[in-house]
């Protein structure tokens, strides 16, 4: 019967590495006397103890024992600590505005201590009695040492600006630390972009994508191919172990990597990049909208006319190709309260109004009024092949016009249905909104485009497809919204707006995407 009632007090999860106690005989005993569990403490999270015991790892309600020995915490001046390793654009200028907000929202008081010149912690107090209740440190290093401490137990949340690799998968696994590619695991903090630029005085205004790539690997090294001057192109990138490094080459030449050469010169940060870039006519650089600086932004450009900037709209929508997430990696593993509260505040409305203040682009849904998409329905008339005609032109007007679009938009990962990572937090998002009642009483629709690369009717049937496939993936996420309330449906148009050029892989990737316009 004891053994019973000890399985009843177990809870059948994981748990984060919030105390690091070194492992001590304790004995929980329930408040009636009746269950008692001696074992080695492993952590307590400020609610439930971890023990290993001779029935294997259990977890127990805090709530219904008392602890004896002396391994026992203080349960009166418990302190939740975490843990952050990673990127420093996260870690040293976003988490800082983001943690002295929730400070504000909850009453604490915050205290920064610089520890070196790599890390940095935020100890949180209550303002009535000043109690110390919370402590988050902030090892400032780069993404691939981000995934390096969270795989060895050295961070509890890892900052990246790239997602896992499939080695890094594999290897959390393996550390038990569950699936991190699961609903949940990788959470899009804020967004950025990839963005080539030069210094001011260059004449050169635009470069295709096509062309970016061949600077990469060595093919176009003379500006006079750009339009520019009869000069050698001096190339800049960020160092390859930071993960807007990673993500440049990524991106843009994809698995084959970027060649061996000495002619590229790398940057550990933006401000040594910036500086470098910005006094030097024959440079071109790739950096990210946030640590653009003094330097120009040149547009992508496109044989058909196209020509997109990273402006905070292009960025959200994901209709600028090099979007550039901002990921927090957390493990199958339960936080402290207070950890837990701070990481749900990250998707509250003030603090993505935080986030878009400390210069990313936040999450927060827009609504588009449909005049001010003027350029999109032109570009549509101007791009219009024999295919799609009038008919299905003024069809889509007629559809469009009552209705707004919704900054959200889903774009799935090049040769595949699966979504990509920002259309993957959207749909969270989105599901969220949902939720909470946001779109009660109103019309949504789910609208499907394609790429002009083969037959106008299958390409609506595919646009259509995916248009589907999305509003189900938002239904299913959203499991506890009353969609009975929500007028939901789904059209697709096809190729009937591109918002690039079909001539390259990026521009069909671009095209291929789901709208979402509610009225």
């Amino acid at each position: 019967m004891t053994m019973v009632r000890v399985a009843i007090f177990a809870a059948l999860f994981v748990f984060a590495r919030v105390l690091p106690l070194a492992a001590q005989d304790v004995t929980l005993r329930s408040h009636d006397g009746d269950v008692e569990i001696s074992g080695n403490l492993l952590g307590f999270d400020g609610e439930f103890y971890r023990l290993d015991t001779v029935y294997g790892e259990l977890t127990v309600d805090g709530s219904g024992v008392a602890c004896e020995g002396p391994g026992c915490p203080n349960l009166e001046n418990y302190v939740a600590r975490l843990v952050f390793s990673g990127a420093p654009t996260i870690g040293k200028v976003l988490m800082p505005a983001l943690i002295e907000a929730f400070a504000i929202r909850g009453d604490y008081d915050v205290i920064r201590h610089e520890n070196s010149d790599t890390e940095i912690s935020y100890a949180l107090s209550t303002r009535k009695t000043g109690d110390l209740i919370g402590e988050f440190t902030f090892r400032l290093t780069n993404t691939d040492e981000g995934f390096a401490d969270l795989l060895a137990n050295e961070a509890d949340i890892a900052m990246t600006l790239r997602e896992a690799r499939s080695d890094e998968l594999s290897h959390a696994k393996a550390a038990g630390l569950g699936d991190l590619t699961r609903p949940g695991r990788a959470r899009v903090l804020a967004l950025d972009a990839l963005i080539p630029v030069v210094a001011a005085s260059n004449p050169v205004q635009g470069i295709t994508m096509a062309q970016l790539a061949q600077v990469l690997d060595g093919r176009l090294v003379n500006w006079n191919a750009l339009g520019g001057p009869d000069a050698p192109i001096d190339l800049h990138l960020w160092d390859e172990r930071t993960g807007i490094g990673q993500a440049s080459v990524d991106q843009l030449l994809g698995p084959k990597g970027l060649p061996s050469t000495s002619r590229i010169r790398r940057h550990a940060n933006g401000a040594e990049f910036e500086e470098v870039v910005a006094r030097d006519p024959f440079a071109l650089g790739l950096t990210t909208r946030s640590e653009q600086g003094d330097t120009w932004e040149l547009a992508l450009t496109g044989a058909c006319g196209f020509a997109l900037k990273a402006t905070r709209r292009a960025v959200k929508t994901e209709d600028y190709p090099l979007t550039a997430p901002l990921f927090l990696y957390l493990p199958a593993r339960r936080f402290p309260k207070l950890a837990r509260e701070f990481l749900a505040y990250l998707r509250d409305p003030s603090a993505q109004l935080v986030i878009r203040r400390a210069g990313f682009v936040d999450q927060a849904p827009e609504e588009i009024e449909i005049n001010a998409q003027g350029d999109r329905f032109a570009n549509a008339i101007a791009q219009a092949g024999t295919e799609v005609g009038l008919q299905e032109l003024q069809r889509m007007v007629q559809v469009l016009s009552p209705l707004k679009r919704l900054t959200t938009t889903f774009r799935f990962e090049p040769g595949s249905v699966r979504l990509d990572a920002q259309s993957r937090s959207n749909v969270e998002q989105l599901a969220r909104s949902l939720e909470l009642g946001l779109y009660d009483a109103r019309r949504l629709v789910f609208v499907g485009f394609s790429d002009g690369d083969g037959a106008a009717g299958p390409n609506r049937d595919i646009a259509l497809r995916r248009a589907e496939t999305v509003q189900r993936a938002v239904a299913r996420a959203a499991e506890t919204a009353n969609l009975d309330r929500i007028a939901v449906e789904v059209d697709a148009f096809g190729e009937a707006m591109p918002m690039a050029c079909d001539d390259t892989a990026w521009g069909r990737q671009v095209n291929r995407r789901v709208e979402v316009w509610v009225r």
